[in-house]
């Protein structure tokens, strides 16, 4: 009997580890995810060969920009300086790594930089006149979990964790997007909530504290022309996300499946960001 009970034991583990060896990715983070299910072809490009030459969207550079000058600002950097950081940030990348789409003339893309700039200027100096304020505990932290019941760690990049002011000893997760428009959805939208829970796995972890809330603030790139405040927040609290918690791991775990089977990997053409690039890959059978 005994024997038999290591045999079964050591079946189980083998059976483990040729699951695991099948698993073409090392963790599973909020982007990875999001870009799996909207393009999968794309997303075994960038995450599986770690290919990253698809040009990013201006509005892209703009947020980055505006993330690095919150960034230096949380860490004790003045506003000013923080700002000048956060477009030394964007002037340094090149050309070839922004899609300005129909901007193809020398000229047209120098215009269309000078608006980004422009955006960016705008959009920190409305965050950074009524700047939310906390008790910082960490800026930009990286971190990563095993969750029990998970095959792969999660992974995740936090803007803030900041202790929390409505739970003693506890943290609250704080995130920044910079937008053309507020969410419709605010705090319930789906893409917040699965955003929430990597970061909430990953910041327990770290901090080894209750994690309370996390927290987004929108702030809206354009001015509101009725004098509305350009930033607003949304709070998230994790303990009215039980059911949540678990469609995000059935979610993790059923992606997993599906990235460890032998499959083909197709192209979304509708896919307003990689469509096109995804589909000339497949087209040429670049990875095949």
């Amino acid at each position: 009997m005994a024997q038999l009970v290591r045999r079964e034991s050591k079946r189980a583990t083998r059976t483990r580890a040729e699951a695991a060896s099948r698993i073409p990715i090392e963790y599973w983070s909020h982007s990875s995810l999001m870009s799996f299910l909207r393009n999968q072809l794309a997303w075994y490009k960038r995450y599986v060969e770690k290919i990253y030459d698809t040009p990013a969207n201006p509005s892209s550079i703009v947020g980055r920009a505006a993330h690095t000058t919150l960034q230096h600002y949380y860490s004790g950097i003045e506003s000013e300086g923080a700002v000048a950081l956060g477009l030394e940030y964007m002037r340094s990348v090149a050309d070839f790594e922004i899609n300005f789409g129909k901007a193809r003339s020398k000229r047209a893309r120098k215009e269309r930089r000078e608006k980004m700039e422009r955006e960016f200027l705008q959009a920190t100096s409305f965050y950074l006149a009524k700047p939310p304020k906390h008790r910082v505990l960490g800026v930009e932290v990286v971190a990563k979990a095993a969750v029990p019941g998970l095959a792969l760690p999660l992974k995740a990049v936090s803007d803030l964790v900041v202790e929390s002011r409505i739970e003693r000893g506890a943290v609250d997760i704080v995130d920044h997007k910079f937008v053309d428009s507020f969410s419709s959805y605010k705090g319930g939208k789906t893409l917040f909530v699965m955003q929430a829970l990597f970061n909430y796995y990953t910041v327990r972890e770290k901090f080894g504290r209750p994690v309370r809330r996390f927290i987004v603030y929108e702030c809206k790139k354009s001015l509101n022309k009725g004098g509305e405040p350009q930033l607003r927040k949304y709070a998230i609290d994790y303990r009215t996300c039980e059911e949540d918690f678990a469609v995000f791991q059935r979610l993790i775990n059923d992606a997993t499946h599906e990235i460890s089977r032998p499959r083909l990997y197709l192209p979304n053409p509708s896919d307003m960001f990689e469509g096109e690039n995804s589909f000339d890959i497949y087209r040429l059978g670049l990875l095949e």
